[in-house]
């Protein structure tokens, strides 16, 4: 099949890597977002999605604007059959759902019609989802509420993040792509349409979401830990100081002390009360500091129970 391919993350790398390194499909044009400027010194970078199709010598078409009579253009004149997209990041205009033979196809990070919306794997990390998913989605007019072609589980561990799961993710999009693509071209695809009855809706993070309530139950804060990992990350403030938490565990049983107070201190560990339960910190960072396990932050902090976390 000759395959229009939209995305923009490293999400989207692997299964852009898969199509280009198979005989039975051609990738035609990639399409991603504009070149951004990054960092303080504002140098101008590449997306991700870019970067690899210019390894292998595939035309790049990066609109500011996908719905333009220009960029449609552009997109009718490659004669494709079908546009495949994963998390392209611009809202795709009904006549470009419309423009090839096959429409457009989604490669999304949850089991539909759960986590619907912009963050999918965070939010499944942040619920205390047992598993997670991709789906390959007929595209329509509706916010990932079109028909599902395929889907693979994937079962979530005791300490995943929003980032390792983003990563299994990521690697499962190729081959799944691949199945749907076949079954779509020899006719024997299944589609399967949405029980809205059984959505949800994963709006997108803000840094703001990362500040630690301690009065909330330890468990709710440890998944908060993995599930705003590595963005915006989970964070508290000590000693006037912010402070991020990259890992903690849950400790069983009713805290004795106020939310936020610092009950004990272990060699590697910081115990926090919390609304239920105690949470025990493991790795952290403190502004302008690397990430480090809690044994080398205490040795160049002075801590004492009976403190407070903000």
């Amino acid at each position: 099949m000759k395959i229009i391919y939209m995305g923009t993350p490293d999400f989207a790398v692997p299964a852009l890597e898969t199509l280009a390194n198979t005989n039975e499909h051609e990738v035609c044009l990639v399409v991603t977002q504009p070149d951004r400027r990054q960092g303080r010194g504002g140098r101008v970078c590449k997306s991700d999605v870019k970067i690899c199709a210019e390894s292998y010598g595939i035309p790049v078409f990066q609109p500011a604007r996908i719905k333009t009579p220009e960029a449609v253009r552009v997109l009718r004149q490659q004669g494709a059959d079908i546009i495949v997209v994963a998390a392209y990041g611009q809202i795709l205009s009904q006549e470009i759902l419309d423009l090839t033979p096959c429409g457009c196809i989604n490669i999304h990070g949850s089991l539909l019609p759960r986590y619907r919306g912009a963050a999918p794997i965070q939010w499944a990390v942040l619920n205390g989802e047992k598993e997670s998913g991709l789906t390959i989605m007929q595209m329509d007019a509706g916010l990932d509420t079109g028909d599902i072609l395929l889907q693979e589980a994937v079962e979530l561990g005791k300490k995943e993040t929003a980032e390792s799961l983003y990563d299994k993710l990521s690697c499962m999009g190729g081959p799944l792509l691949l199945k749907a693509l076949e079954a779509i071209g020899n006719g024997t695809v299944k589609r399967t349409p949405q029980d809205n009855a059984k959505s949800s809706y994963a709006k997108m993070l803000s840094r703001e979401m990362g500040s630690i309530a301690w009065s909330v139950p330890a468990v709710h804060i440890e998944r908060l830990v993995r599930g705003l990992n590595p963005w915006p990350s989970a964070y508290t403030h000590y000693d006037g100081k912010l402070m991020k938490i990259w890992d903690a565990d849950v400790v069983p049983g009713a805290s004795i002390g106020d939310p936020g107070e610092i009950m004990d201190i272990g060699r590697d560990y910081i115990r926090v009360a919390t609304g239920e339960g105690c949470l025990d910190l493991k790795e952290v960072q403190t502004e302008g500091k690397k990430r480090m396990p809690v044994s080398s932050f205490l040795l160049g902090c002075r801590m004492n129970k009976g403190e407070f976390f903000n």
